[in-house]
């Protein structure tokens, strides 16, 4: 059973930077890609990054592209959300989320984490 816990949420000025990480524990190859989804108030869950566990590639949500970076350690079984220029439209919860299929929906979630970014 694959568990995630997501972890480095917190409260950030506009333009400044934050750091998520996500454990993962009971990974194996079966797992396809690891992403960061994103809940704002009173708003639906959106897609906010990817990365395939295997192969590294990644995609991101326009909204986001060119300010945040996602990454995976294999050794540690962590998939992290670099966060820059943070606006507050990025205020959300972040949940970190794995899919055991390429193009299937998503199996296992995170609590999520809270960020806050005031203006």
């Amino acid at each position: 059973q694959v568990q995630l816990a997501e972890s480095g949420g917190g409260l950030v000025q506009a333009g400044g930077s934050l750091r998520l990480s996500c454990a993962a524990s009971g990974l194996s190859f079966s797992i396809d890609a690891l992403g960061w989804f994103r809940q704002a108030a009173g708003k639906e869950r959106e897609f906010v990054a990817r990365i395939a566990w295997s192969g590294g590639g990644t995609d991101y949500a326009d909204s986001v592209k060119g300010r945040f970076t996602i990454s995976r350690d294999f050794a540690k079984n962590t998939v992290d959300l670099q966060m820059n220029r943070l606006k507050p439209d990025d205020m959300a919860v972040y949940y970190c989320a794995a899919r055991k299929r390429w193009g299937g929906s998503y199996d296992y979630w995170g609590q999520g984490t809270q960020v806050t970014v005031s203006s």
